[in-house]
C-alpha cells in the first residue's frame, strides 16, 4: 500500500508538470509547482523530506526556484507534539523533565526531516542547552521506504548502468547508509566529540559541547549556540558582524576538515551553519558527516598540484585513484573533456572561478563517460556547493578560491607531513625545471592565509573575551621546511642536480631569482634560530649522507 501511495502521489504531481508544459505555462506556474512538491515531501514523510533536503543543495540537478522552495525543508519541517516528544525525552532519561530541566520551551526552535529541536536550562547549573528528540517510531518507516527505494532500483539497474553508467542499487544503498547513520543519535554525539578535538586549538570555530551523561539513542542534548543562522543573510549584516571575516573563518574551516582532518560536516546547509556574534563561525546537526582516508586526502591534494601543474594525464588517474573511474579504464578520451573544462574555468580567473559552473560541466561528463561519483565524494562536492552558496548569498562578490589558493600554498609550505613535502617538490618542478615564479606564488598566497587569519575579527574577539593562550600563527613557520629542504639538497642527488640547473639556467647565474625569495620571507624567519636548528641537525644529515653514499656505491657494484 505504501508503494501504490508513493507511486501514485509522485505520478500524479508529473502528470501535472507533463500538462504544464503541454499548454505552455510551465513557466508561469514555477513558484506554485515548487511549493506543491515541498508539500507533496512532507505528506511522504521523513525519508522523501531527507531526499528534499539533499535536492535543495544540488544546483546541478534542479533549478533554482525549486532549489530555494526545498531550502525550507532545512529547518521548517511540520513538528510533532510537544507531549509526544516531551515522552520521548522521560523515556531516555529514566525521570521527569522537571527534574533535569528548570525550563523547556513550549514550541520547538527547529523541526527538521528525522527530529525537532527545543530550548532548555538545565536545573543543576543553569546552562542553556539545545535539546534534539527524534520523531516517534521513525525506524520502520526509513526502513520500509528504502526496502521500496531498494526494489524499485533493482527494477531500473539495468537502465541507469547503461544510460548513466551508475549502480542505482549502489546509490540506494549509500543514501540508506548515511540515512540509517543519522538515526543514531550516540553515534552523532561521538561525532561532535571527534570535532570538538579536531578544533580545540581554533579559536574562530564554534562546535558545541554534548552532554552524553543526558543524551541517548533518541535523544541528544548539547550545548545552545546563541548566533545568526545563515538562512538570514539580512539579520547577520544587521548585527554587525565583518561578514568578509566570517566567510574567511568558514572556508578555511572547511577547508580544513576536508584536506586536514579528513572528517567533514555531510550537511553544511545553511540552517546547519550559525554566525556568531564575535565573528566566529559554529557548527550544529552532526549526524551526517564523511570520513576521507590518508590516502584520499593525498590523492585529493595531488589532483590540486597536477591541476596546478597542468598534467591532465595525471588528474585523469587521480580520478581512477579516487573510485569515479573503475580499475582498468582507459582514460585517454577523458584527458582532452578535462582539460577543456579546467582551462576554461581556470582562464576566467580567480575573480570569475566558481565550483558551480565547474561541477556542471564535470555532469555532463559523467553522462558522457562511464564515471561514477562515490557517495563520500558526493557529500564532498555537496558541501563545497553549498558553502560556495552561502558565501554568494552573504556577499555576491566573494571570492572563494581567493581565500582556499593560500590556504593550500600554507599547508604545502609549513606541513611537515613527508607526502605533503613530495607535493611541494611536484609543485616547484615541472618537466624538471624549477619554477622560480611558482615558489613566489606560493609564497605570497601563503603570507596572505597567515595575515588574513591572524587579523580576523574573531580571532580579536577571542582574544579578549578568553584569558586563554590560543595558539595563532601570526608569520610563516617555515623552519622545518627550511631544515628539511637542506637536507634533501645535501643527501638527494637528483634533486641537487635539479637545483644547480635551475640556479645556472641559459647559460646565467641566477641570483636575483634567490635574492627575491628570500626578500620575501625574510619578515618571516629568524635566521639564526634557523641556523642553529640545521646545526643540530647535522649530525642527522651526515648519516643520511653516508647511507646514501654507501648505498650508491653497492648499487655501481
Amino acid at each position: 500500500m505504501r508503494g501504490v501511495e508513493i507511486v501514485w502521489n509522485l505520478g500524479f504531481y508529473w502528470s501535472t508538470l507533463m500538462y504544464d508544459c503541454f499548454v505552455g505555462r510551465d513557466e508561469e506556474v514555477v513558484p506554485f509547482r515548487a511549493m506543491q512538491l515541498r508539500n507533496l515531501l512532507c505528506d511522504l514523510g521523513p525519508s522523501f523530506i531527507k531526499a528534499g533536503q539533499v535536492l535543495a543543495n544540488r544546483p546541478d540537478i534542479i533549478r533554482e526556484d525549486y532549489m530555494n522552495e526545498l531550502c525550507i525543508l532545512q529547518d521548517d519541517v511540520p513538528s510533532f507534539p510537544n507531549q509526544v516528544a516531551f515522552n520521548i525525552i522521560e523515556e531516555e532519561l529514566g525521570r521527569p523533565l522537571e527534574a533535569v530541566f528548570s525550563k523547556i520551551s513550549s514550541q520547538t526552535i527547529a523541526a527538521a526531516s528525522l527530529g525537532q529541536v527545543y530550548r532548555a536550562t538545565l536545573r543543576d547549573t543553569g546552562e542553556e542547552v539545545a535539546i534534539k528528540v527524534q520523531r516517534p517510531d521513525i525506524e520502520p518507516i526509513i526502513y520500509r521506504d528504502l526496502f521500496l527505494f531498494r526494489t524499485l532500483a533493482s527494477f531500473l539497474n539495468g537502465i541507469s548502468l547503461q544510460k548513466l553508467g551508475c549502480n542505482a542499487e549502489l546509490i540506494v544503498d549509500e543514501f540508506g547508509e548515511k540515512l540509517l547513520e543519522e538515526l543514531d543519535y550516540t553515534l552523532e554525539a561521538r561525532n561532535i566529540e571527534d570535532f570538538l578535538e579536531n578544533f580545540k586549538d581554533d579559536p574562530t570555530v564554534k562546535i558545541p559541547c554534548v552532554y552524553k551523561q543526558l543524551s541517548g539513542s533518541r535523544v541528544l542534548v548539547m550545548e545552545w549556540i546563541d548566533g545568526l543562522r545563515c538562512t538570514n543573510p539580512q539579520a547577520i549584516k544587521d548585527a554587525g558582524i565583518d561578514v568578509n571575516g566570517f566567510l574567511t573563518v568558514g572556508v578555511s574551516a572547511a577547508l580544513r576538515q576536508l584536506l586536514e582532518f579528513g572528517l567533514f560536516h555531510g550537511d553544511p546547509h545553511p540552517g546547519n551553519i550559525f554566525a556568531m556574534r564575535d565573528g566566529r563561525i559554529a557548527y550544529v546537526d552532526f549526524g551526517n558527516v564523511a570520513v576521507l582516508s590518508q590516502q584520499n586526502k593525498q590523492i585529493l591534494i595531488d589532483a590540486v598540484v597536477h591541476a596546478v601543474n597542468e598534467d591532465y594525464v595525471e588528474m585523469a588517474n587521480d580520478f581512477t585513484r579516487l573510485g569515479f573511474l573503475a580499475s582498468g579504464t582507459n582514460v585517454a578520451p577523458i584527458i582532452p573533456a578535462l582539460e577543456a573544462i579546467w582551462q576554461n574555468s581556470s582562464g576566467k580567473g580567480l575573480s570569475d572561478f566558481n565550483f558551480r559552473s565547474v561541477t556542471g560541466k564535470f555532469n555532463q561528463l559523467v553522462y558522457q563517460y562511464p564515471i561514477r561519483i562515490p557517495e563520500r565524494f558526493s557529500l564532498v562536492i555537496r558541501s563545497l556547493l553549498t558553502q560556495e552558496g552561502i558565501c554568494f548569498t552573504l556577499q555576491p562578490d566573494f571570492k572563494f578560491l581567493e581565500v582556499a589558493y593560500p590556504y593550500v600554498a600554507k599547508r604545502l609550505l609549513t606541513d611537515p607531513n613527508p607526502a605533503l613535502r613530495e607535493r611541494l617538490i611536484q609543485v616547484l618542478f615541472k618537466d624538471g625545471i624549477f619554477q622560480w615564479k611558482r615558489l613566489e606564488n606560493l609564497i605570497v598566497l601563503a603570507k596572505e592565509n597567515v595575515a588574513k587569519m591572524s587579523s580576523n575579527p574573531a580571532l580579536r574577539a577571542k582574544d579578549m573575551q578568553s584569558s586563554r593562550d590560543w595558539q595563532v600563527e601570526r608569520k610563516l613557520n617555515l623552519k622545518d621546511t627550511i631544515k628539511d629542504g637542506a637536507r634533501l639538497v645535501l643527501v638527494d642527488e637528483g634533486i641537487r642536480r635539479q637545483l644547480l640547473l635551475a640556479l645556472t639556467e641559459d647559460s646565467k647565474l641566477h641570483i636575483q631569482e634567490l635574492v627575491d625569495v628570500y626578500r620575501l620571507v625574510e619578515d618571516q624567519i629568524d635566521v639564526p634560530s634557523i641556523a642553529l636548528e640545521v646545526v643540530r641537525d647535522l649530525p642527522t644529515v651526515a648519516r643520511d649522507l653516508m647511507l646514501s653514499w654507501s648505498e650508491s656505491i653497492l648499487s655501481d657494484r
